[in-house]
C-alpha cells in the first residue's frame, strides 16, 4: 500500500447504514492514498463492513462509549498521514473533490480546512462560524440568528470556527494543540479546538470549491441527554474561551 496522504476518522454510534453509505461514497470518490478508521462506539452489529474489505479500512471497537473528542483522538494516535479528516457518518460525498482543500492544508499556516456543506435539500449549511460570544449564543438559541455567519462566495475564506461535520487537519497543527479537548464529551469540542488553533496562529479555511451534503440528525433537538451535553459543553466552551469572548 501507497503511504497515505490522508487519514480518515468515521464514529459509528449505532449509525451503521449511514456509515455504509459513507463508505460506499468514499470507495467512488477519487481520493488519493489514504487510510479509513471506523470507531464502533456503542453495541451494534458490524456486518456492515463486510463488503469493505477492499478499502484500507481499520475497525476499533469500544469497551465502552467514548466522547466525541476521545474517539478520534484514539484514531489520530495510530494513523500516519499528514492530513487528519474528521467526518460525521451522515455527510454525502456527492461529486467530492478533495484537491482544493489539499491545496490550502498544505499551507503550513493552515490549521484546518473545511468543505462548503449544503443540506439534503440544497440550501448552505453554517459549518463555517464566528466565535461565540454570550450575544451571539443567546440569538442563537431564541432563533433571532438563523442565516450562515458568512457569505460564501468562489474563494477560499478565514473563519473563526469550524463545525465538526468534516475537518481536515494538518497533522502538525492537531499535534501542536493535542487534539481535541477529552472533557468536551459531546459538542463544542470543534470550537474549541479551532480556537486552540488560531492562539497558535494557524487559520481555519472554508474552501467552497469543495462540497459536500449533510443528512442532518440533530439528536440534540430529541433527546432530553444530548440536550443536556450540549448546554453542559457550552458552558466549558464560555468558560475556557471567556477572555477572548
Amino acid at each position: 500500500m501507497k503511504t497515505p496522504l490522508l487519514a480518515l476518522s468515521i464514529v459509528s454510534h449505532n449509525q451503521g447504514g449511514l456509515v455504509r453509505q459513507l463508505l460506499d461514497d468514499i470507495r467512488r470518490s477519487k481520493l488519493p492514498p489514504y487510510e479509513a478508521f471506523v470507531t464502533i462506539n456503542v453495541p451494534e452489529p458490524d456486518d456492515f463492513l463486510t463488503s469493505f474489505g477492499d478499502l484500507p479500512l481499520r475497525v476499533l471497537r469500544n469497551d465502552r462509549p467514548k466522547g466525541f473528542g476521545s474517539n478520534h483522538n484514539a484514531a489520530f494516535a495510530i494513523s500516519q498521514a499528514p492530513h487528519f479528516v474528521v467526518l460525521n457518518p451522515d455527510v454525502r460525498l456527492h461529486n467530492f473533490e478533495i484537491a482544493p482543500l489539499l491545496e490550502l492544508s498544505n499551507d503550513p499556516s493552515v490549521g484546518a480546512c473545511i468543505p462548503l456543506v449544503l443540506s439534503g435539500s440544497g440550501g448552505v449549511e453554517d459549518n463555517a462560524r464566528r466565535s461565540l460570544t454570550i450575544p451571539r449564543l443567546m440569538s442563537r438559541l431564541l432563533g433571532w440568528s438563523v442565516k450562515p455567519d458568512y457569505d460564501v462566495t468562489d474563494e477560499p475564506l478565514d473563519v473563526d470556527w469550524a463545525a465538526g461535520i468534516f475537518i481536515m487537519f494538518r497533522r502538525d497543527a492537531f499535534a501542536a494543540v493535542k487534539g481535541f479537548d477529552e472533557r468536551f464529551f459531546m459538542y463544542c469540542e470543534d470550537a474549541d479546538v479551532c480556537a486552540r488553533l488560531r492562539r497558535l496562529g494557524y487559520s481555519i479555511v472554508l474552501v467552497p470549491k469543495s462540497v459536500i451534503v449533510h443528512n442532518a440528525q440533530r439528536a440534540s433537538h430529541r433527546r432530553l441527554r444530548y440536550s443536556y451535553w450540549h448546554v453542559k459543553s457550552l458552558i466549558r466552551l464560555l468558560r475556557a474561551h471567556h477572555s477572548r469572548l
